[in-house]
């Protein structure tokens, strides 16, 4: 130490004074406390401040949650001195405030368990016999039966139905499910307030489809390798009807396309609906058919497809016997003049008016056997011969279509047929090559709406045909 004293002492005075100011400021940042001694303490004194190396708990709401890894670790007594102390100005995290102030959720009562059984109606059930198989009591038919819904379709019940009966853990009737029909369901509930009835309806959606075939044999097999239903093949053949007779003008290389709907609900397939468009060539002939919002049909054009009279008043199997003058008779052997056309098909086919009109005789004797005389006005008369039975009276009104007997044998016959006679203006005319009257066209107020409807259909049909010749 004298040493350094005496060396100092030989320094000029400037460095001297140089030397006493550095040691001066190297003392200064020597004893001047670090932000690192503040940060250390862990435990507020009475002052506010954290004693060293003391443990202290901190409250639930301010502890940061921890993975269950980093728990285990923390639990050893060795690491317990080095966790990372808190600081007194720290704030606490979002989540440990929330696990702090949120309250336990209250969890709804479960709902109750239901016991859900079908059940088919079977022949001569009754709802009482079949609420006795389900378990249930008479007094719970009496309570369901009070409700009007459930009363007029539950007790009308028949064999094939089906029935979903819902019972609580205690045997008590629930619910009960019965499907009217493909779309409508009655839906019974029993609630502590007492029974309820509802109707749920499902969502009908139409869909459009297209179908097309030509004739090879006949036009029946035609339709159903188009997948046309039976309905759907008499529906076409009906629409036509009054333009092309389908047991004698049908010819091989005919064609047919129509558009028809096809009604779905939540995208179940349900039925087939209206045909729409359609068009069928006939020995060369194009005709065309396009259904308005009215229920008709009518042509392209806007022409009506419904004529004043059918073309054959019978869905029949074949001609035996044409219009013919100078017939030989094949009972008597005579030759006698055969006014009418006979067409054969099964004992009890129903036999339709060919047109409107007033029924002026509906009799029997023994050469006509049952028969039925139509007088549709002035011009025209129409006779129907031989049927079975007889289904309108004399001086009744008849619709175009509508059942007036039904074919037969009776009379002077050789086998079941129906005998039909066309009449103008008192002279017996041929009913399968007679000009019928012509028909009427779509009304004028709504020409316009119809032609933009049939442009449209008529389009897509023929769209349809190109994409169908396309992928063949």
């Amino acid at each position: 130490m004298g040493k350094v004293i005496t060396l100092f002492k030989l320094l000029p005075k400037l460095h001297q004074m140089l030397l006493c100011g550095l040691v001066f400021v190297t003392l200064i940042i020597i004893l001047m406390p670090s932000d690192d001694a503040q940060a250390s303490k862990q435990t507020p004194s009475a002052s506010g401040e954290y004693d060293v190396n003391t443990r202290y708990e901190v409250p639930l709401a301010f502890r940061s949650p921890t993975p269950p890894s980093a728990s285990l670790s923390e639990s050893s007594p060795s690491q317990r001195t080095h966790r990372e102390p808190l600081s007194q100005n720290r704030e606490p995290s979002k989540q440990a405030l929330t696990q702090a102030t949120d309250k336990p959720e209250i969890q709804a009562a479960a709902a109750p368990k239901l016991k859900e059984k079908h059940f088919q109606v079977k022949s001569g059930d009754t709802l009482a016999a079949l609420f006795e198989r389900a378990g249930l009591t008479a007094k719970d038919v009496y309570d369901v039966t009070q409700l009007p819904k459930a009363k007029k379709n539950l007790l009308k019940i028949m064999p094939g139905d089906d029935l979903v009966i819902a019972k609580t853990e205690d045997g008590k009737l629930a619910k009960l499910t019965y499907h009217l029909d493909k779309i409508t369901t009655l839906i019974v509930t029993h609630t502590d307030s007492g029974y309820h009835e509802q109707i749920v309806t499902k969502k009908v959606e139409a869909r459009t489809k297209f179908a097309s075939a030509t004739i090879q044999n006949n036009f029946w097999n035609a339709g159903v390798n188009a997948g046309l239903t039976p309905n759907q093949i008499m529906q076409l053949a009906t629409i036509f009807g009054w333009d092309i007779d389908f047991a004698l003008d049908l010819r091989k290389g005919d064609q047919f396309a129509m558009i028809f709907e096809e009604e779905y609900a939540d995208g179940e397939f349900l039925k087939n609906g209206n045909i729409l468009a359609a068009e069928f060539t006939n020995q060369g002939d194009r005709y065309t058919a396009v259904r308005y919002k009215d229920g008709n049909y009518y042509s392209e054009e806007g022409r009506s497809m419904r004529k004043a009279f059918l073309r054959s008043p019978v869905d029949f199997k074949y001609v035996s016997s044409s219009f013919n003058p100078r017939r030989l008779h094949p009972v008597t052997g005579q030759v006698k003049a055969h006014r009418g056309v006979d067409y054969v098909a099964a004992v009890g086919t129903p036999i339709k008016a060919a047109g409107n009109g007033r029924v002026i005789k509906s009799s029997y004797n023994k050469y006509n056997g049952n028969y039925v005389f139509i007088k549709h006005n002035d011009t025209y008369t129409t006779k129907y011969l031989h049927l079975t039975k007889r289904k309108v009276k004399t001086g009744q009104s008849v619709k175009q279509g509508q059942i007036i007997g039904t074919l037969g044998s009776t009379g002077r016959v050789t086998g079941p047929h129906l005998h039909y006679e066309f009449i103008v203006n008192g002279v017996h005319r041929n009913p399968r090559t007679i000009k019928l009257p012509k028909s009427e066209p779509i009304a004028k107020k709504e020409k316009a709406q119809f032609a933009t409807l049939s442009k449209t259909m008529m389009a897509e049909l023929e769209h349809n045909k190109q994409v169908q010749l396309a992928a063949q």
